[in-house]
Parts: C-alpha cells; sequence; structure tokens
C-alpha cells in the first residue's frame, strides 16, 4: 500500500533531522497528524541504560496534570469487604473469584487492574496471561495496595505507568491530538521530570539520549533534550 497523500503533506511540514523544541514539537505533530479520531500523542525516550540489569530497568508512575484523555477501564481484584470502596471510587469491575476465572478464559478487555494485598496468591495464577500485557499488578506501581480507592481515584485522575523496554525505550502517552500544545507540553515535561529522578546512579554516560515525539498516525519529531531544562 502506497503512502497517503495527507500522510505526504504531514512528513513534508516536519524536517527529519531538525531537533524541535519541546513546545513547538507538540505545535507540530497536532498539525501533522493525520488520523480521522483522536489519536494518542506518545513520547518516546531513549535512555542510555541496561534494561536487563535490576537497577537499570527503569519503571515508574506520574500523575498527568491534564490526564491522557482516555478514561481507563479499571478492574480490582479484592475481598468482598473492599468491594464498596473500590465501586464508590469508580471502579468498572470489582471482584475476585469470577474475575480470575473470566481472564484464564482469555478476557483481557481493562487498562488497568488494581489489587489488594490478600488476594495476591489468586491474581498469580493469572500472572503468565497478564504480565505480557503489562496488566500484573505491582507494589512499585502502587497497583498493588489496601487502599484500593485511592488508586482507583489516581488511575482515572490521569495517573500512568511507564517502564523501560528491552531496547532501553520508554514508549509513554501524554495526551490526545485535541488536547492543545501548552497542556501536551506540560504533561511531557511532568514524564520527563519523573524519568529524570529515576537516573540510577550506576547508568554511564548519557542518561537522556534522544527524544521524540508521534501521534498514532504521523511521522516521529526529533525533539532537543536541551529545551527541557
Amino acid at each position: 500500500m502506497g503512502i497517503t497523500k495527507k500522510r505526504k503533506v504531514a512528513n513534508a511540514k516536519v524536517e527529519p533531522e531538525k531537533l524541535y523544541s519541546l513546545g513547538d514539537g507538540m505545535a507540530l505533530v497536532k498539525e501533522v497528524n493525520t488520523a480521522k479520531f483522536d489519536a494518542s500523542v506518545d513520547l518516546h525516550i531513549k535512555l542510555g541504560v541496561d534494561p536487563r540489569k535490576a537497577d537499570q530497568a527503569i519503571r515508574g508512575t506520574v500523575t498527568l496534570p491534564h490526564g491522557t484523555g482516555k478514561t481507563k477501564k479499571v478492574l480490582v481484584l479484592c475481598t468482598p469487604d473492599k468491594e464498596e470502596e473500590a465501586k464508590a471510587a469508580g471502579a468498572d469491575y470489582v471482584g475476585l473469584d469470577e474475575y480470575v476465572l473470566k481472564i484464564q478464559q482469555g478476557w483481557t478487555d481493562i487498562d488497568v487492574i488494581i489489587a489488594a494485598p490478600n488476594v495476591m496468591a489468586q491474581v498469580g495464577r493469572v500472572g503468565r496471561i497478564l504480565g505480557p500485557r503489562g496488566l500484573m499488578p505491582n507494589p512499585k506501581s502502587g497497583t498493588v495496595t489496601p487502599n484500593v480507592g485511592n488508586a482507583v481515584k489516581d488511575v482515572k485522575g490521569g495517573k500512568i505507568t511507564f517502564r523501560v523496554d528491552k531496547y532501553g525505550i520508554i514508549h509513554s502517552t501524554v495526551g490526545r491530538v485535541s488536547f492543545s500544545s501548552d497542556k501536551l507540553e506540560e504533561n511531557a515535561r511532568e514524564l520527563l521530570t519523573m524519568v529524570n529522578k529515576l537516573k540510577p546512579s550506576s547508568a554511564k554516560g548519557i542518561y537522556m539520549q534522544t527524544l521524540s515525539v508521534a501521534s498514532t498516525m504521523s511521522p516521529g519529531i526529533k525533539l532537543d533534550i536541551k529545551s527541557i531544562g
């Protein structure tokens, strides 16, 4: 399939070797988006780390000031005494055995799973299914917690988790193309500040190596890391 006329026009607007400031890059990504839907805007951060080393396998959470623009479907796995708290906080699905069974049967139509610590033995039974999809609850990301209500509110309020992949890259959504470029820039700064804070002391050389932004159907735009300071 050949490249579309719209995409050709979009590609022509992006200078491939130019490093754009964060603000200019966010304005440009809105301009060159060719999708007919409200596409997500993603930041790609290449880090100078070795993800195979435990202390350099960077992962964390951050609350984007303007949210992601997508309402996340949240499943809370807990004992009956926590169910009301989870429902009141806005969880989409709440329960335990029936959902563990559904997941075993192949159901993964959720974005985030929050689990109370006392049910992790049951959750472990579906770890092989949830792990590869990035859905496995984890204390580091705040998704294994006795305070299930607060965790649901955080996720619904724009809290995201990120982790470095095996190539040393973090891919993370910072909003939608319908957001103003200012909001996209503020969300991106929040994420980058958090990634910087997590720099491991054992990482050698340049920590943040390259940075780019793209929407679901747009060319990638290289960003000038120096413009973030």
